[in-house]
C-alpha cells in the first residue's frame, strides 16, 4: 500500500548563506524526502531560486506543509509554490488554420507524454473542427473580427474561468490578445512565435528572414505578455538554411522547429520546471 504523495515546490527568495541547508532541514523535520533539486540564483538581483521535488505522508496538504515550512518562509523573505505531482493542470489550445502544432500536442496527449487534460481547442474558423473531433476534445469557434475584439475576448475568458483552465496555448493562434487578456492570465499563456526571437518578431517572420538572407531560422516558445512577441523565452530551436531555399521550403523546416519546441515548453510547464523571474523564465532540467 502506498504510503508517500509527491510535490513539486517552487521556492525564490533574496540569496543568503544557509538556505539549502534550512530548507533542507524543515523538510526532514516534516517527514519529507528530497527526491530531486535545482537551483540558480541571480546574482544581478541576488535572487536565489530552486525547484525541490518530495515526497512525503500522506497525511500532508498544502496547507500542513506551508505550516511545517511557515518559520524558514517568515526568516528568509521565501515566495513557495506548492503542487501535488497527482494534479491534473487543465489546459486549453488556441488555433487558427494551421495544425501541425494541434497535431503534435493532441498525438503526445494521446500517447501519455503530457500530463494534463485537454479540456478545449478555441478557434477564430471553423477549419479545425475536425481534428479536434477525432481527438474528442470540444471545440469552441469563437469568429474574431480583429486583434483584441472584446466580445470575441469575453466569450474566451468566459469559457477559461468557467472550465477553470491551468494553461493556455497558442498554438500557432493567429491573432493578438489585449492587454486585459494578457496580465488575466499572466504567466499562463505559452506562444509559439515562428523566428527565432528577438529576431523578426511581428507578422511573416519566414518572409522577413528570406528578404535578410539568413543562414538559420528558428522558433521561440515562450509566455505571452502584453508586448508582442516580448514575453520570458521558455525554449528556442534552429535549423540551417541556404539560399537556395525559397519561403515554401523554410515554412516547412521550421514547422517541423515549432513542433518540438513548443512540446518542450508545454512539458515543462505542466511539470512546474519554469519560475519566471525578472522577465526571464529559469528552466531547471
Amino acid at each position: 500500500m502506498n504510503t508517500k504523495q509527491e510535490a513539486v515546490i517552487l521556492v525564490s527568495c533574496p540569496d543568503q548563506l544557509g538556505l539549502v541547508a534550512h530548507l533542507t532541514a524543515a523538510l526532514h523535520e516534516a517527514g519529507c524526502n528530497i527526491l530531486d533539486a535545482a537551483q540558480y540564483t541571480d546574482t544581478l538581483t541576488n535572487v536565489f531560486i530552486q525547484r525541490i521535488h518530495i515526497s512525503c505522508p500522506l497525511t500532508h496538504n498544502t496547507k500542513t506543509l506551508q505550516k511545517h515550512l511557515q518559520p524558514i518562509i517568515s526568516e528568509f523573505q521565501m515566495k513557495i509554490h506548492i503542487r501535488w505531482t497527482d494534479e491534473t493542470k487543465r489546459v486549453a489550445i488556441f488555433v487558427s488554420k494551421e495544425d501541425h502544432c494541434l497535431h503534435d500536442l493532441l498525438l503526445l496527449h494521446r500517447d501519455g507524454d503530457l500530463h494534463c487534460s485537454i479540456e478545449m481547442i478555441i478557434s477564430n474558423h471553423e477549419d479545425l473542427h475536425d481534428i479536434a473531433k477525432r481527438f474528442g476534445v470540444p471545440f469552441h469557434h469563437i469568429p474574431v473580427l480583429h486583434s483584441g475584439d472584446p466580445n470575441a475576448e469575453h466569450q474566451q475568458i468566459e469559457l477559461l474561468q468557467t472550465h477553470s483552465i491551468d494553461l493556455v496555448v497558442l498554438a500557432r493562434y493567429m491573432r493578438i490578445f489585449s492587454d486585459t487578456f494578457a496580465q488575466k492570465f499572466s504567466e499562463k499563456i505559452i506562444n509559439i512565435h515562428h523566428s527565432f526571437l528577438p529576431a523578426f518578431a511581428g507578422g511573416k517572420p519566414y518572409h522577413q528572414a528570406f528578404e535578410k538572407g539568413v543562414k538559420l531560422i528558428g522558433a521561440t516558445a515562450h509566455y505571452a505578455t502584453a508586448e508582442l512577441d516580448e514575453g520570458p523565452i521558455i525554449e528556442q530551436g534552429i535549423i540551417r538554411v541556404s539560399h537556395k531555399d525559397s519561403i515554401k521550403e523554410m515554412i516547412r523546416k521550421g514547422r517541423d522547429i515549432e513542433r518540438t519546441v513548443l512540446a518542450r515548453a508545454v512539458r515543462w510547464h505542466l511539470e512546474d520546471r519554469i519560475i519566471v523571474h525578472n522577465n526571464r523564465a529559469i528552466v531547471f532540467s
